[in-house]
């Protein structure tokens, strides 16, 4: 079926109605939606919260809850007048767990004013749905007489595939047309609206175009390496026993023969995200089960549903280095200068981190690479806002998640430059660059295409894990939680780096800071919990463990602590 052309829905009994249009605008099949929402019953007391990563529970308590987005989905593409994603995907979370999220036209995250329709929609009673619906009509302006259409696309818990059919419920009761991707990644699924409303430019809506648009600039940027005189490259990948596998799997025919990938964790054994996967190695500072590393060989992890990346290495020692998200941008950061260096341009660059940015890369960034870095608060979505600001705009979270951004003239003038320029060393340096903006998916973090970038700048560069790591040393940090009675009661500014309230907390973090060399330390509270997280730099691991211990002491005293105060470290 082809992209976009939705097919109608024959639910128990009968076809999905569509919605009727009167003389006095259109009206809701309110039987139709009745009896629809009967299937998927909401569970008493249950109240949930669109954030940053969509809805995310155990997976038996998400079935109203599709079948809902799957109409808010509808609503969002006939309020916009493009397609929309819905992907049911828990991400790093275990494996009984699901979710589900919205992508805007873009490819972008859901629209933060939508996501409180969200979360209306989610919680309302069965009884209360109509009303709900019919509200968001009117506060969203949501014609109701244009056509919607989704795509949707599902990882591979064993709960996605039923979850998936609730949600197609939710899209056809609302007479919307749908495509059904099955088994994506989360990126490819953002992908792939990115290119339906952009009419193709951005690529084709199908998964074969993204891999032949993905190998082909992924293949020139190789061969440029390979008369350099690079050897084959071998990387060992952890696919955190989830989709990314068997996406892998299917790309490797589109892969030039000088790059041996061999995938672990391929989900045949084990159980996703269970002591693998990316949120494993960066959290345990270890390797993942079921990945037999030798000294000084290139690894990396994705998350379950391959929208973050980390790599590592065991040195001769047997030590073992995480390389994160911090380092990750780095070694981009470098590479694109050194690019519009060569090509001549003054192109506005910037890095965009947030607070839990180790202090190393920070500096080093400033400092040494000399690139503007700005903070912003934590979340995906204030990244990428950000980062549209610049000509190029890199953001990475420190967890892997992360992707580069290039303005539309920025495109213009590098693909200019790569067809059209006299000079040898600059129209060869465009071409580099613009088969990385092919190869970068600029809609969201993707752990292929992140991964194949940094191999190819790896090759091009000629450069080690071990020489990419040692660009900087990180300062060592601690993160910890403090349990308090309302985490609302700490508020903050300046990126979530100081806190307004309560009165005297900054004071007492500040003079705590004080006492130790190369420190900082802020509190920011959790998105989804009552606790309040501490994060710790300074120049030991001893220091950055005590500064962390005294400012939790510090949150539990004026923040209202609850339980035992904290123990030191």
């Amino acid at each position: 079926m082809a992209p976009g052309r939705g097919r109608g829905f024959a639910g128990p009994g009968s076809r999905a109605r569509r919605w009727r249009v009167g003389g006095s605008g259109a009206e809701m099949d309110f039987e139709g939606l009745k009896k629809y929402s009967a299937l998927h019953p909401k569970p008493a007391g249950l109240t949930l919260q669109y954030g940053t990563a969509g809805f995310r529970s155990k997976a038996q308590q998400l079935e109203h809850v599709m079948f809902r987005m799957g109409m808010l989905a509808a609503l969002r593409s006939r309020a916009m007048g493009a397609t929309i994603g819905v992907m049911v995907t828990a991400s790093h979370n275990p494996e009984e767990d699901n979710g589900v999220k919205l992508v805007d036209p873009l490819g972008e995250m859901l629209h933060p004013s939508w996501e409180e329709y969200a979360t209306q929609l989610a919680n309302a009673e069965d009884q209360d749905l109509q009303k709900i619906v019919t509200e968001i009509c009117q506060k969203a302006a949501v014609n109701q007489q244009k056509d919607a259409s989704v795509f949707i696309g599902r990882d591979t818990r064993p709960s996605s595939k039923e979850l998936s059919q609730a949600v197609i419920d939710g899209i056809s009761v609302l007479g919307g047309q749908y495509h059904d991707y099955g088994l994506v990644t989360t990126p490819q699924l953002h992908y792939m609206v990115c290119c339906q409303n952009t009419q193709g430019q951005y690529g084709k809506p199908t998964l074969e175009g993204y891999y032949q648009k993905l190998s082909k600039a992924f293949t020139e940027l190789i061969k440029k390496s390979l008369s350099s005189g690079e050897a084959q490259r071998q990387l060992k990948v952890d696919c955190a026993n989830g989709i990314g596998a068997l996406k892998l799997a299917e790309m490797e025919t589109y892969f030039p023969k000088e790059v041996q990938i061999q995938v672990y964790n391929d989900g045949t054994k084990e159980k996703l995200n269970h002591l693998c996967g990316a949120d494993f190695v960066k959290v345990h500072q270890k390797p993942p089960r079921g990945l037999d590393m030798k000294p000084n060989e290139s690894c990396c992890s994705f998350d379950g549903d391959a929208d973050r990346i980390v790599y590592y290495y065991k040195d001769t020692a047997g030590h073992f280095h995480l390389i994160d998200g911090d380092k990750i941008a780095t070694l981009i950061s470098i590479f694109l200068k050194e690019l519009l260096a060569k090509m001549g341009q003054t192109l506005k660059m910037a890095v965009v981190q947030t607070a839990y940015a180790n202090g190393s890369s920070t500096r080093y960034l400033e400092e040494t690479v000399q690139v503007p870095v700005h903070c912003v608060k934590t979340g995906v979505k204030h990244l990428h806002h950000k980062a549209q600001e610049f000509d190029v705009g890199i953001y990475f979270e420190a967890n892997g998640h992360g992707t580069v951004l290039f303005s539309k003239a920025a495109e213009t003038t590098i693909r200019q430059l790569a067809n059209e320029e006299k000079d040898d060393a600059k129209r060869e340096a465009a071409k580099v660059l613009e088969n990385m903006i092919d190869l970068i998916n600029q809609t969201v973090g993707d752990a292929i295409s992140d991964m194949l970038v940094i191999e190819a700048i790896l090759a091009l560069k000629g450069l080690t894990l071990q020489q990419w790591d040692a660009l900087y040393t990180d300062f060592p940090s601690r993160l910890l939680k403090v349990q308090v009675a309302d985490r609302q009661v700490i508020d903050t500014t300046d990126a979530e780096r100081r806190a307004v309230t309560p009165p005297g907390l900054q004071e007492k973090i500040d003079a705590l800071v004080k006492k130790y060399k190369l420190s900082r330390a802020f509190v920011r509270p959790s998105g989804t919990e009552d606790v309040v997280r501490v994060y710790a730099e300074a120049d030991t691991q001893e220091n950055a463990d005590a500064l962390a211990h005294e400012v939790s002491l510090a949150v539990y005293h004026l923040a209202g602590g609850k339980g035992a105060p904290p123990q030191p470290i």
